[in-house]
């Protein structure tokens, strides 16, 4: 007569065969931390913002203009019936936008209660660097360096820009003419 196993012990033993099967497996001896963003343009520097940050990425949407507010906020759109503000981030820090409208894409910032559409020169997708890579930001004057938090090396820089601290600040929530 054959002894019936409970529930538990059936699962003990099937956890022992993994473990004798996944033996022989090769191990990854060395794990390297990677961070991964969203790659995107604006005029001549390439930025990333941290993958938490950024819920979406949109074409140029048709947006509804406002009138009293100032030239940067482009209008409102419809994402799927809610109301986005659009801000033209290139007119924020008083840059010009790309004229080529086919690259341009909008970084979507969904904190707290704030939701707003971020439009960018181009976005290049998502990005991995080495966690241990990440560099403090030279120091750079202009109103950008206020929401850049370090930066990573390849071909060119890609400094670390932070949507969070962007729509928290009271110079973009400050909006009316």
């Amino acid at each position: 007569m054959t002894e019936s196993l409970t529930a538990f012990e059936l699962l003990l033993q099937i956890d022992r065969r993994c473990r004798l099967l996944a033996a022989d497996l090769p191990s990854q001896p060395f794990r390297q931390d990677s961070w991964s963003g969203i790659g995107f343009r604006l005029g001549e520097r390439w930025y990333v913002a941290p993958m938490g940050e950024v819920s979406e990425v949109l074409h140029e949407p048709r947006c509804t203009q406002l009138p009293g507010v100032k030239p940067w906020v482009k209008g409102v759109a419809n994402l799927r019936g809610r109301l986005l503000p659009i801000m033209d981030l290139c007119g924020f820090f008083g840059h010009e936008l790309s004229p080529l409208r086919k690259q341009r894409r909008v970084l979507v910032v969904e904190h707290g209660d704030m939701f707003a559409g971020l439009l960018v020169d181009e976005v290049f997708g998502l990005q991995h660097f080495a966690q241990d890579s990440l560099e403090p930001v030279d120091n750079e004057h202009g109103p950008v360096s206020a929401f850049v938090t370090g930066q990573f090396q390849r071909e060119q820089s890609w400094q670390v820009f932070s949507p969070f601290a962007l729509v928290q600040s009271q110079s973009f929530l400050n909006v009316a003419v």
